[in-house]
């Protein structure tokens, strides 16, 4: 009895404790939602207020734009205004324009009248011979007719038309230069007309250009020693400008007693043979002394390569013959 007493007490413990806290849950989903519900419900009015106040906001600006353009842009009256007086302006130019036009046509018109009378008294003028006469009608004045022809009005009123001979060849000087004195020699051309038939040139330039002076060429013109005087003068101008009369000579004092240096074969201790550099004769002047004139002549005869050829090198500190 004392267990399952125990246990009753229990369940009813954990009961109580799942009732409080569904209670606890219950409060605060109810709480979090209706804040979540109030929120969206601000949020909702918010978006409604801010629609509200752009269509407002166009509105105002759909009034006020529409009143500047038919203000300002487009406005009804002033161009109602400009139309209308367009319109007058067009009749006043189109008016103008028919006067124009009429008096245009009147001036034609009277030019051609100009024009015709002229032409009826040039012909009356021509035809002034036909002008009838107390004794004998002309053939515009028939005696048929009551009144005389109109063409004979005319020929009573104009004078007779003068008849002009063609005019006379005026005789041009001559402007041909003499050139007798200047080429007394010169052969003479054929005569040439006035007018030439045919693109030539003038007479003048023609003859001009036939006795013209004579142009040598260059070749011709110069003189056949004209390159060694060049040359000489050249020389000279060289001579007149040069700073000093040795050109080749050194100035500096290094190179002035530069040390020479010898070939290969001259640099060894055998010296060159001076024949054919110095002297082309080879002549021992010691050797001479005290011998006959003959011995050297027959010596000198022989061939330089059969001869005793003597020479004085030193060889090893010790002079050889």
């Amino acid at each position: 009895m004392r267990q399952r007493s125990g246990f009753r007490a229990g369940s009813g413990a954990v009961r109580h404790l799942h009732k409080n806290a569904i209670l606890i849950q219950k409060t605060w989903r109810g709480f979090t939602a209706r804040a979540l519900f109030r929120q969206r419900v601000k949020t909702a009015y918010f978006i409604m207020k801010m629609n509200f106040y752009n269509k407002m906001a166009v509105k105002i600006q759909q009034r006020w734009r529409g009143f500047y353009v038919r203000k300002y842009v487009h406005n009804y009256y002033a161009r109602k205004r400009y139309l209308e007086g367009l319109t007058r302006k067009n009749e006043h130019i189109r008016r103008d324009l028919e006067k124009f036009a009429e008096f245009q046509r009147r001036e034609r018109k009277r030019i051609a009248l100009e024009k015709e009378e002229q032409e009826k008294k040039i012909q009356a003028q021509r035809l002034h011979f036909l002008l009838s006469t107390k004794q004998c009608p002309g053939v515009f004045n028939s005696p048929f007719r009551a009144e005389p022809d109109e063409m004979e009005l005319r020929l009573r009123t104009v004078k007779p038309l003068l008849v002009r001979s063609a005019p006379k060849e005026r005789k041009t000087p001559n402007i041909t230069p003499d050139l007798s004195s200047v080429m007394p020699n010169r052969e003479r051309l054929p005569p040439i007309h006035k007018k030439t038939q045919g693109p030539f040139r003038p007479a003048l330039e023609v003859q001009q250009q036939r006795y013209r002076p004579l142009e040598p060429s260059l070749r011709v013109a110069t003189s056949i020693t004209a390159l060694e005087e060049a040359r000489e003068e050249l020389k000279l101008h060289e001579w007149r400008t040069r700073v000093i009369d040795q050109t080749f000579l050194p100035f500096s004092n290094p190179s002035r007693n530069k040390r020479y240096e010898g070939l290969m074969h001259t640099s060894t201790p055998f010296e060159q043979v001076a024949y054919g550099t110095k002297h082309f004769r080879d002549e021992h002047k010691e050797l001479l002394q005290g011998k006959k004139c003959a011995s050297t002549w027959m010596m000198r005869q022989q061939p330089y390569c059969a001869r005793p050829h003597t020479t004085h090198q030193l060889i090893g500190g010790e002079e050889t013959k």
